[in-house]
């Protein structure tokens, strides 16, 4: 019996510890996980860099995991069942294993968690010898990649959808310093809900590749699954962007809630 009571003593004192630390650290269970998939290598190295120093910090500072991998080998169903989010944080739509593919389209289409792509998730069509993704160029609005801007150019993003969460804190216009401004064959904005987009006429320097119409961030609302395309990911300076930091901050915890 004195046993019986010392031990129930320990549980109650191991939980009274738990709990101080807890308040004390601000620090429970993680809120959400997240599975980042980047390059590592070619010339946005410098970009993935800043942003994985920006990411852990920001994992570490509200509560959440961010583990990292360089290919879609590792890509199957059980593993996606962990995260909450899918972070495409510079990797293009092709070159994914067959297992990766499925397992990807099917977190999507049964809503098992969010996905935040950047820059890379818009590259369609048929580069290295590998086909294009048709599945993920109807996700991204039926589009395919035509040209960019290899001198690069700043720009200035206009909100068109001032209400959306993802643009809580943010100014309107708000300028990307160095960017690639891709262009593609049309324009995203029937099969999509546009969120910004960017003013070719503000490029500088300015820039014969032009689109018209270019929309720059936007969801796909015809997947419950929530889904978020940022374009611009080019450049290691767009983490001294507080409007770009705020965006991308925004994307991540609005897409890893249910």
């Amino acid at each position: 019996m004195k046993k019986q009571i010392l031990f129930v003593l320990f549980l109650a004192m191991a939980l009274c510890f738990y709990k101080v630390c807890s308040a004390q650290t601000g620090k429970g269970a993680p809120k959400f996980h997240v599975l980042a998939l980047y390059e590592n290598g070619g010339h946005h190295v410098l970009f993935t860099n800043a942003a994985k120093i920006w990411l852990n910090k920001l994992a570490e500072d509200s509560n959440f995991t961010i583990d990292y991998i360089q290919n879609t080998s590792t890509i199957t169903d059980s593993l996606l069942a962990n995260y909450q989010l899918f972070l495409q944080l510079d990797y293009a739509p092709y070159a994914w294993t067959e297992q990766a593919v499925a397992a990807f389209q099917k977190y999507i289409e049964q809503v098992k968690g969010g996905w935040v792509g950047l820059h890379h998730a818009s590259l369609l069509g048929e580069f290295d010898g590998y086909p294009m993704w048709q599945w993920f160029s109807a996700f991204m609005g039926g589009i395919r990649w035509k040209d960019y801007i290899p001198t690069f150019a700043s720009g200035k993003v206009t909100i068109e959808d001032k209400k959306h969460p993802v643009m809580q804190g943010l100014p309107s216009p708000f300028t990307i310093k160095t960017e690639e401004w891709y262009t593609y064959d049309k324009s995203p904005r029937p099969n999509v809900h546009v969120i910004a987009s960017v003013d070719e006429s503000s490029y500088i320097p300015d820039s014969k590749i032009k689109m018209g119409d270019h929309p720059v961030v936007w969801t796909n609302d015809r997947y419950a699954a929530r889904n978020l395309y940022i374009f611009m990911g080019h450049s290691p300076d767009l983490f001294d962007n507080d409007a770009y930091k705020t965006l991308l901050r925004n994307a991540i915890f609005w897409a890893a809630a249910k």
